[in-house]
């Protein structure tokens, strides 16, 4: 088959990385790719909305099968573009269609699916630039500290969690009145603050059928102790020790099932990674957010974990035979550490060159923000670069990353050396 993977980070290194090693796969696109994927595929520089791009290199090189990284594509109707094209229609797209992508697209949406099919999540109420005042009271009703969630896709950085009420009330002002988030914004979601620890849990499902994915638990905030500014990820570990088989059982039965169920009930067409970002409240499992793409950089230690041919599973998703294929995970420990670029998630400069990459061992280098520029690898994002090991132990395996980070070197490079601390 020929593939075409949509996307330039480092879930898309991974995605690219899994299907390369698979017999199934005779020849790896990437859209429009980066540094490591361009070790072993064809990168093409295409934007990954720019649909009619797609479509002229899909029909060029004869693409069997199409999978969507990024939720951009996904939530503006890649796969919907495919089928109501003649000339596309028999491609398989791995992702869901539009309607379903809403769990992502809009805050709302998911909430309002949450609560329809009985699933367990916070409390919430949603307020647009005309119920400000109505937000604001809102606020009042409810105990610290406030979340408040941009309701439309903000690159992960659209929601807030406040310990001061008149903070809070002034940053919903700022976010449906002063646009913060610009369109993300226009609407928000307050929600009741959840205390617990999160982890990540990932489907997929062709629709009808679903396996569960390895969990995963990711560190957002920039700083150490997770202080600071919200990333788009800064590490993660697999599995999540404190998930129990009873936990997860839990999870199955109260998010899992009525999840793939609603989809059906609603009529969302979804063939692809459902990721559901979740909660421990004391022992039960409650949904914070739905994603509708694997996570990074939860990719990078979930993926390697996987045992079995990534292109079959992809293959019987898009057939809706998902039933007939037997999941095979490595027992080992994965982790991921995050390098990014000095400055981030703030203002931070590009086109650093990275030195090292020869020197790794026993240490995947999936790249993210980094491409080739005169024959030298640099960096070209905030986020550069996930080291992933594996270990019989994440302790062992979060080791192994940091030995193999020592021998790397961009300017200002930064990173988390506390990675899996709260375990």
């Amino acid at each position: 088959m020929t593939i075409l993977i949509l996307g330039s980070g480092g879930r898309e290194h991974t995605f690219a990385w899994k299907t390369a090693q698979s017999p199934l796969c005779d020849k790896l696109f990437v859209a429009p790719g980066n540094s490591g994927t361009a070790q072993i595929a064809t990168n093409v520089n295409i934007k990954v909305t720019d649909f009619e791009a797609i479509k002229a290199l899909v029909l060029e090189h004869d693409i069997d099968m199409v999978v969507v990284g990024p939720e951009d594509p996904l939530v503006q109707g890649v796969h919907d573009f495919f089928l109501n094209d003649d000339q596309l229609k028999n491609i398989a797209v791995i992702g869901p269609q539009k309607a379903a992508a809403e769990l992502e697209g809009s805050k709302e949406f998911a909430k309002e699916f949450l609560f329809r099919h009985h699933i367990p999540t916070a409390a919430y109420q949603s307020f647009d630039s005309s119920t400000v005042e109505e937000g604001c009271r809102f606020l009042e009703t409810l105990n610290p500290p406030y979340v408040l969630k941009a309701d439309g896709l903000a690159a992960g950085k659209g929601v807030l969690i406040l310990n001061n009420l008149d903070e809070a009330k002034t940053e919903l002002k700022n976010m449906l009145v002063e646009a913060k988030f610009g369109e993300a914004s226009s609407k928000v979601v307050i929600e009741e603050f959840l205390d617990g620890i999160e982890l990540s849990c990932f489907v997929l499902t062709d629709g009808k059928n679903y396996k569960i994915l390895p969990t995963a638990k990711d560190y957002k905030r920039i700083g150490e102790g997770d202080t600071g500014l919200n990333t788009g990820g800064m590490g993660a570990i697999s599995p999540v020790p404190f998930a129990t088989e009873a936990f997860l059982n839990k999870i199955e039965e109260r998010i899992v099932k009525p999840t793939i169920n609603g989809l059906v009930k609603d009529n969302l067409p979804y063939k692809g990674f459902v990721f559901i970002g979740l909660i421990k409240v004391g022992d039960d499992p409650k949904v914070i957010e739905y994603n509708v793409r694997m996570g990074d950089p939860e990719t990078e230690v979930v993926l390697p974990r996987l045992k079995t041919d990534l292109v079959e599973i992809f293959k019987a998703i898009s057939e809706e035979r998902l039933n007939e294929i037997d999941i095979e995970i490595d027992e080992r420990a994965a982790t991921t550490v995050m390098l990014v670029s000095g400055g981030y998630p703030e203002a931070y400069e590009k086109g650093k060159e990275i030195t090292g990459l020869d020197a790794i061992e026993g240490s995947i280098p999936f790249h993210a923000g980094a491409t080739i520029k005169d024959g030298k690898v640099v960096t070209s994002g905030g986020r550069v670069m996930a080291i992933t090991s594996y270990g019989n132990t994440y302790q062992e395996a979060i080791k192994k990353s940091y030995q193999n980070i020592d021998k790397l070197h961009f300017d200002k490079m930064n990173y988390r050396k506390d990675i899996g601390f709260d375990l």
